[in-house]
This record gives structure tokens, C-alpha cells and sequence, in this order.
């Protein structure tokens, strides 16, 4: 399982959030995505930790914690959705029509 930490700062590094979250415990990996056309942090960032136990601690320690100057959100991280399934306006991608 990982770690959704929300509402970051565009400024933070993959650095920044190993630091903070190693005070709760063992840190595997951190993952910052980053933003395709203007290569900034979107703001959003994830961490996988050792065990649920370490997790579970950073998450009752840091959700809400101000850091950097912001709010954070933090909590279990969700399992990411199949893209492929998504639909925009009720028509899949790429399959748009148009009247004339």
C-alpha cells in the first residue's frame, strides 16, 4: 500500500518527503509526478513505506500538518483507475463525431 499526500508545494523534491516521513519510519519509495508540458510537481505525491504501521503513523502525524506553507492531505492512496475505461462526455476517446 501507499501514501496519497496532497496539496503539496510546487517547490518540494523527492528529498523534502523522504526527510519528513522517515521521522514515522522506513521509507521504500517516493514518487513525485511530474506535470508532461511544463515539467513542474503537480502538487500531489505519493510514499511507500515498510509496514501499515509506519504508514498508519505518518498519516495521523502529517494529515492536516501545515509544511511548506500548506495544508497537506494525506491519507492511504486509492488504486489508480484503468484510464482506458475512461469516457469523456459519454463517448470514449478518440471517437468523437461531428455534424456539418
Amino acid at each position: 500500500m501507499s501514501i496519497y499526500i496532497g496539496n503539496l508545494s510546487y517547490e518540494v523534491t523527492e528529498s523534502d518527503l523522504n526527510s519528513v516521513f522517515a521521522e514515522y519510519g522506513s521509507v521504500r519509495r517516493v514518487q513525485l509526478p511530474v506535470d508532461r508540458e511544463t515539467g513542474r510537481v503537480r502538487g500531489f505525491g505519493f510514499v511507500e513505506m515498510s509496514s501499515d504501521t509506519e504508514e498508519q503513523a505518518a498519516i495521523d502525524a502529517l494529515d492536516g500538518a501545515e509544511w511548506m506553507g500548506r495544508d497537506l492531505k494525506v491519507n492511504k492512496a486509492k488504486p489508480r483507475e484503468n484510464r482506458a475505461s475512461s469516457s469523456f462526455g459519454g463517448q470514449h476517446r478518440g471517437s468523437f463525431s461531428r455534424s456539418y
